[in-house]
């Protein structure tokens, strides 16, 4: 098993990005509140600041490979902020899904080990799935 040291830093980041993921529902669920949207996008992005470090944050934001989800997601935080929530959400959608994709193999394996996802994603077909489509990218 690995550890994990969280300093202070850390442990406000991962809090930062969870109210912002939360925010963010709160807002789609409130049909496209832009208020809860803009300051989800806000607590998210500071909250990974914060957990990963400003240098690195820029880093991966800047990174060739991931111009097009970072000018998608701040295109769509953008919009959002100027009051066109649903094209915003859209654009920050795919964005995310772009910039983040290279994360979703670490990610199966951390719902693995939480003990009712964990027996989800070891079922036969998702397992297949997760197998055939570990380590790709989504096209661009």
């Amino acid at each position: 098993m690995v550890s994990f040291e969280m300093s202070d830093r850390k442990k406000i980041g991962l809090g930062l990005t969870g109210f912002g993921v939360f925010f963010s529902i709160l807002g789609i669920i409130f049909f496209f509140d832009k208020g809860l949207l803009a300051m989800g996008n806000i607590l998210f992005i500071s909250g990974v600041a914060l957990t990963i470090g400003l240098k690195s944050t820029m880093q991966f934001f800047m990174k060739r490979q991931n111009f097009k989800g970072t000018i998608s997601f701040f295109v769509g935080f953008f919009f959002v902020v100027i009051g066109w929530p649903i094209l915003g959400m859209i654009f920050e959608a795919y964005g995310f899904i772009v910039l983040f994709s290279g994360f979703w193999p670490t990610l199966s394996v951390f719902i693995q080990r939480i003990p009712i996802l964990g027996w989800l994603f070891r079922q036969p077909f998702i397992r297949s799935w997760l197998d055939r489509n570990q380590g790709k990218r989504v096209p661009v």
